[in-house]
């Protein structure tokens, strides 16, 4: 089984939520061994890192008791990660660079847990180039910085998903379709590298079991 974390920075319910739900349903689509779970920062209470070095010295989760020791857990069950932004400021939200922030963590005490993994960037603003290509790109980086191996998009998408939302109430996919045609192959692709990084390990891990065997 594979597990696919989506990750809404967005701190009120709306159409980032409804995109990555949209996103998650098409990776799911890939088959019963994906499996999928929508992970919202929205109502959380996430302080930003304070570089205090606790994690660092002490080999331990971070000193700040507040939801991020949740989310936190649940990155380190994840597979995959596909992780959406409103646009806010040309840039994405606060929560979600503060999530991100509290990774720090990962590098002092489970080194593995999201290195390599796969992992993909959704951005959704009000206009159609109302800086969602910038929000992708810092996504991007965010991951990068914590070990995440990126997954590109198809042709016409290239980095990510980016949708218009128009700054519609009940936004529905099918009121960009233009901005799904970037998000629904890319959610796709995603699962078929988490689906290819696990082969490969249990291929890798086999092979050095054999290995043992025979020596």
């Amino acid at each position: 089984m594979s597990k696919i974390l989506g990750i809404c920075g967005s701190p009120r319910k709306g159409t980032t939520e409804t995109v990555l739900s949209a996103a998650l349903e098409a990776a799911a689509s890939l088959g019963p061994d994906i499996e999928t779970e929508l992970l919202t920062l929205r109502g959380k209470t996430i302080a930003p890192c304070n570089g205090c070095g606790y994690c660092k010295k002490n080999k331990t989760h971070c000193i700040i008791d507040d939801d991020m020791r949740e989310l936190f857990d649940k990155l380190l069950e994840a597979d995959g990660f596909l992780i959406a932004s409103p646009v806010y400021v040309h840039t994405v939200t606060p929560q979600l660079m503060a999530f991100f922030s509290r990774m720090r963590p990962i590098h002092h005490m489970f080194h593995d847990a999201v290195n390599d993994k796969p992992a993909a960037a959704i951005a959704v603003g009000g206009t159609r180039n109302g800086g969602q290509e910038s929000a992708v790109n810092t996504i991007i980086h965010l991951m990068m910085t914590r070990g995440m191996n990126i997954v590109s998009n198809e042709i016409g998408g290239y980095i990510g998903g980016k949708v218009w939302s128009r700054d519609k109430a009940g936004f529905t996919p099918a009121d960009d379709e233009t901005g799904m045609n970037t998000v629904i192959p890319l959610a796709l692709k995603l699962a078929r590298n988490v689906r290819i990084r696990q082969a490969g390990l249990a291929w890798l891990e086999g092979r050095l079991d054999r290995r043992e065997n025979a020596g």
